[in-house]
């Protein structure tokens, strides 16, 4: 069957009110199924009318109405029928479902490091039916009930209190109504940390192998919980309403985290297994920020419709971002936003699958998740961010708090939200909100001066958009070698506006005129010739590294839209990237270098020579006498991942082999399997060498580098084997499939590589049949974005003028074609 559509969930919401489901999960009926028996209560407003019930089995067993059977014939995909409801309603249906192994619904996990066995249920959107019998749309809220049999060694937590009942099963209790796809089962010989903070008690689990990376970072996770949770507590009027707080680290999980009220579930390579760079742990501090806020504003006031799911990430986004920086040590979170963060949205506003941050009369749940991406997050944070420097904090959180009274344990859309923001702000939020949610594309704000040899006789703030703008601009000036903050001006521009800038007239020209400083709202930047002769010579001499950050956002975009050459943003990182100090800008700068500039944009005959001027770079970092551990590592994994040529290859396996480290940082496990990716592509290793690493290492981590590593190998044999691995449903884990996409294209003749790109295109169509997880993993990691060439436009232009494409196979190839169009213009 089609995925939900609007109009059917209009009806069933009008016809249905949910009293309450009871889930019996028999979780010991062996690695491939599990059994589960489902009872719901609910009521019917229209008696003797029909509906139906989500579920999405291997085997329905049995399914009773009211104590009536249904015919089991009748099940259409996964929608059951549901004829002659009575006022009052109780339904069973018990089904045998199948485990996923692409965290799409419950999702089994095999430890390689001691066997254990683990379940988790990831229910997101559209993925409840298959682990319970639901009626699968978030304004059927409803108290969930769990009672679990599993293995007598095993630990079950999930969305309510759990406790173990004398016949060995599990039971968790209800903790308030919540929407179907909030709701998750954890299961497995888990190990637990508890703390207690202001009446919550408060729990971290992870599998056992992880027990001593648990137990290493239960302070700092604990650290940053209870000053999230103060944070919020003063900003919001209702304390947390779900009783205690779970966090439970998961394997092969596909987003970084989820909501779960009262059980968050987070990836387990948060628990940091080699050591972390101070952004790590700053990223995971927001995300741990940002999961809580959603106990609010999400799970306890939840959206109506998809279309809002944007609202629910762009509200736990800005404030995850904001209490980080605020509330913890990790005072630079925002440097972190705006260097990795808000490039993710800028790319997606700027492709031809560009939609408004607010989606209007989505039709089915597929529509909207097809876009969910960087402009439900990056973009609608840092709308929403706008907003707040707009309206004030005072307002916002006013209308915010009356929004919560009035919808609490409901259903709300955006009309809601704005209405009660407005009432409280008294302005006009609704016109606000058209302009800047209800549109595409990004503006530009640009400053534009004149000048009477070194004094500026004016200077004007260009808005060449369709939104306004509140925006700060940094004013600096050049002391010796180094730039120095003369001021910060406050402006507003309107819509295709400009505005004066009264303050500057008269005064010395200063070096840098820097629009949108501190980075408030959502815009691209252009400099003026003056400034940009600044920042081509003294970058790295800024010294706020927020406004840095938001310079090599800038440069890049300058990348992207071919305005600077590939060589000229080499240039750039060469001189001043061995001078900066956040770990954050590093990371980013790094990345966007090594993977778009040199591997998209460079013709192959001139990667080598670009990985060297890289190398170079980081390789000054590391000698900085001042740089601290978290910088050096990051400059550590640019000099692995930017490892070229016959000496740094030995170098690296030197590396490897324990030889001539760079003083005091481990070569721990990322780095050892990053290492030994680089060393299979060069030609370097064998099988023999990566099945001894995966030996000491039997970990999923160790699993997962084994198997980048082994599609990296450039053999025509070790190619094959990897891509019949790839295509062969079932044969990998989502994870294990993203390893093996991601070392694929890392080695190989010419002529390897250009049979396998007529392949794929070939055979790419298939994979949108496997779910949303393996079209990502495929049509996205996979894609062969490194060749750049007129041939492999045509291809995938080809692909999608098909018909059969699955909705989120064909969003991945389109805004996979639609960078690479870029690339080929930029090498042109």
């Amino acid at each position: 069957m089609p995925a939900l559509q609007r109009t059917e969930a209009t009806v069933r919401a009008h016809l249905l009110d949910v009293r309450s489901s009871t889930a019996d999960l028999d979780l010991t009926r062996g690695e491939r199924l599990f059994r589960s028996t489902t009872v719901i209560r609910f009521g019917c407003t229209e008696p003797g009318a029909a509906s139906f019930v989500d579920v999405e089995p291997v085997a329905l067993l049995r399914a009773e109405l009211n104590g009536r059977p249904l015919d089991l014939a009748t099940l259409d995909g996964n929608r059951l029928p549901l004829p002659g409801l009575a006022a009052e309603n109780e339904l069973l249906v018990e089904a045998d479902m199948a485990y996923s192994h692409t965290a799409e619904g419950l999702h089994r996990f095999t430890d390689p490091a001691d066997g254990a066995g683990y379940v988790y249920g990831s229910c997101g959107p559209d993925l409840a039916p298959k682990v319970f019998a639901c009626f699968d749309q978030p304004d059927l809220k409803a108290p969930f009930a769990f009672t679990v049999t599993a293995p007598d060694d095993w630990t079950v937590i999930g969305t309510g209190a759990a406790s173990r009942l004398a016949d060995g099963r599990w039971e968790i209790v209800p903790a308030g109504p919540i929407s179907s796809y909030l709701v998750t089962v954890v299961g497995g010989p888990l190990h637990a940390v508890h703390d207690e903070h202001d009446g919550i008690p408060l729990g971290l689990y992870a599998r056992r192998s992880l027990a001593a990376e648990l137990d290493r970072e239960a302070a700092d996770l604990f650290e940053v919980t209870r000053a999230s949770f103060d944070r919020l507590h003063g900003l919001f009027e209702e304390r947390y309403p779900f009783g205690g707080y779970d966090q439970v680290f998961v394997p092969e999980f596909n987003w970084g985290a989820m909501e779960n009220p009262g059980c968050v579930v987070f990836r387990d390579e948060m628990l940091f297994r080699s050591a972390p760079t101070d952004t790590q742990r700053a990223m995971r501090a927001m995300v741990v920020c940002h999961e809580m806020a959603h106990m609010w504003f999400g799970d306890l006031v939840t959206m109506a419709w998809w279309d809002d799911v944007w609202l629910n990430e762009s509200f736990a986004e800005m404030l995850g971002y904001r209490i980080a920086a605020e509330s913890t040590r990790h005072t630079s979170a925002w440097t972190a936003f705006s260097a990795r963060r808000k490039g993710w949205g800028y790319d997606a506003d700027q492709r031809s699958s560009t939609h408004p941050v607010a989606a209007t009369a989505t039709g089915s749940v597929a529509e909207a998740l097809g876009n969910f991406d960087g402009i439900s997050y990056a973009k609608g944070a840092s709308a929403l961010r706008q907003l707040v420097h707009w309206l004030g904090d005072k307002a916002f959180f006013a209308g915010l708090n009356a929004y919560f009274a009035e919808h609490r344990w409901g259903n709300a859309d955006l009309a809601d939200f704005l209405a009660a923001l407005g009432a409280a702000g008294g302005r006009d939020v609704a016109a606000w909100a058209d302009a800047w949610l209800r549109t595409t594309g990004v503006d530009v704000l640009r400053i534009e001066t004149d000048a009477d040899g070194d004094a500026l006789t004016g200077a004007v703030l260009v808005n060449d958009g369709s939104r306004p703008h509140r925006v700060r601009i940094g004013v600096y000036d050049r002391a010796g070698e180094a730039l120095v903050l003369r001021a910060k001006l406050d402006a507003d521009v309107a819509p295709g506006g400009r505005t004066p800038l009264p303050e500057l007239a008269g005064t010395a020209r200063p070096a840098l005129l820097l629009p949108n400083d501190d980075d408030l709202t959502w815009a691209l930047i252009r400099l003026d010739a003056h400034s940009a002769a600044t920042v081509a010579a003294s970058l790295s001499a800024v010294p706020d590294e927020l406004a840095r950050a938001v310079l090599w956002e800038h440069a890049r975009d300058l990348v992207r839209s071919a305005e600077l050459p590939a060589a000229g943003y080499l240039r750039l990182v060469a001189d001043h990237l061995p001078a900066e100090s956040s770990d954050a800008i590093v990371e980013a700068v790094l990345r966007f270098a090594t993977d778009h500039v040199v591997g998209r944009y460079l013709a192959p005959a001139d990667r080598p020579a670009a990985l060297g001027l890289l190398g170079d770079t980081v390789r000054a970092l590391l000698a900085r006498p001042d740089a601290g551990e978290s910088l050096r590592i990051a400059a550590l994994r640019g000099a692995v991942a930017t490892a070229t040529g016959p000496a740094r290859i030995a170098e690296l396996a030197g590396w490897l082999d324990g030889r001539d480290l760079p003083d005091g940082l481990p070569f721990d496990h990322d780095l050892r399997w990053a290492g030994l990716a680089v060393l299979a592509a060069a030609g370097a290793v064998g099988e023999e060498r990566i099945a001894a690493e995966l030996a000491a290492d039997p970990s999923d981590t160790g699993e997962q580098g084994a198997a980048r590593a082994r599609a990296a190998l450039p053999a025509r044999a070790a190619k094959e084997q990897a891509w019949q691995r790839m295509f062969t449903p079932d044969a990998l884990s989502n994870q294990l499939l993203t390893a093996t996409a991601d070392g694929f294209w890392r080695s190989g003749s010419p002529e390897l590589q250009a049979d396998y790109r007529q392949r794929y295109f070939a055979q790419i169509p298939t994979a949108g049949e496997r779910g949303g997880a393996v079209a990502k993993a495929l049509g996205a990691g996979l894609f062969p974005s490194g060749a750049a060439e007129p041939d492999t436009v045509r291809a995938a232009e080809a692909c999608l003028a098909r018909t059969d494409l699955a909705p989120a196979l064909r969003r991945c190839l389109a805004d996979e074609l639609d960078d690479l169009r870029r690339a080929v213009a930029h090498r042109a």
